[in-house]
């Protein structure tokens, strides 16, 4: 199964990636990528370790006309395309419609990097309380970050949730938060919005990409067709993570194509052996 786009990257415009943005370009061709899109991080009222917050912002012109230059230099090598991934946050929905739209992006990735006022990477959310618990309002809190934050194409890593618990994946499944996971997919359904193949769940030690094929299989039930795959690489080394195994879970969840994006549209590109 052949895939040769990888639609999530970081580079030195996102506070957790050191990468020149030339270096993720070069390694995407290595890699034998026919297209990218950069997505680097925009995280306004962002907690870190302490309670104290932040704003992990970019200058999104100055990103986008640096990152124009270069998708110009190489355009007879790689479509590089430019997005950007807004952290949601309940009371930013008009902030964030009016930044992406301060350029012409190609798409952008929506996702939970906050859950119950705390960063899952730092843990304090999982303090005195069961995965369960946590995991549950990560699906409860999406959903209403979705109804609020509306100016997106697709939902990141849905479930990335489960990469810190204390247990991870152990307990977690797609049918013990059936319900709370249904009503997200058809409200992200219902607002013609996507979901990602992410496989950086592969490099956290899950035996999943995020989200779990079970979730991407439903969202294709329920008459989801929109789905991205990306890597969420920081480092050129992470382009294209575990490829190989994605063509097997498309597959099982019934798609026959994935999706890219330009200009914040949608197009379909169907699956091929090579």
């Amino acid at each position: 199964m052949l895939i040769n786009c990888d639609l999530h990257l970081h580079t030195e415009y996102s506070f957790d990636s050191e990468t020149p943005v030339r270096d993720m370009i070069e390694g995407s061709i290595r890699k034998g990528l026919k297209l990218i899109c950069i997505t680097d991080h925009y995280d306004r009222d962002y907690p870190i370790r302490g309670g104290v917050i932040t704003q992990n912002a970019i200058d999104c012109k100055k990103y986008y006309n640096h990152i124009s230059g270069l998708r110009e230099e190489y355009k007879d090598k790689i479509d590089v395309r430019i997005g950007i991934e807004i952290g949601f946050q309940p009371w930013l929905g008009e902030f964030y419609h009016q930044l992406v739209n301060e350029v012409p992006f190609d798409m952008v990735i929506g996702s939970m990097h906050v859950i119950s006022g705390g960063e899952p990477y730092f843990r304090e959310i999982f303090g005195g309380r069961t995965d369960e618990d946590v995991y549950y309002d990560n699906f409860v809190e999406t959903l209403e970050n979705i109804q609020k934050c509306w100016d997106f194409d697709v939902l990141g890593h849905i479930d990335y949730i489960v990469r810190y618990g204390d247990e991870q994946d152990k307990y977690y499944s797609y049918e013990r938060y059936a319900p709370e996971i249904d009503k997200l997919l058809k409200r992200l359904i219902e607002l013609g919005k996507g979901i990602e193949l992410n496989t950086a769940g592969f490099k956290y030690g899950l035996p999943f990409p995020h989200p779990h094929p079970d979730i991407i299989k439903r969202y294709k039930e329920l008459g989801g067709e929109i789905i991205t795959i990306g890597s969420d690489a920081h480092i050129p080394s992470h382009i294209a993570y575990d490829y190989h195994k994605v063509g097997e879970i498309l597959d099982y969840a019934g798609f026959k194509y994935y999706t890219e994006f330009k200009d914040r549209k949608p197009s379909f590109v169907k699956l091929c052996t090579k």
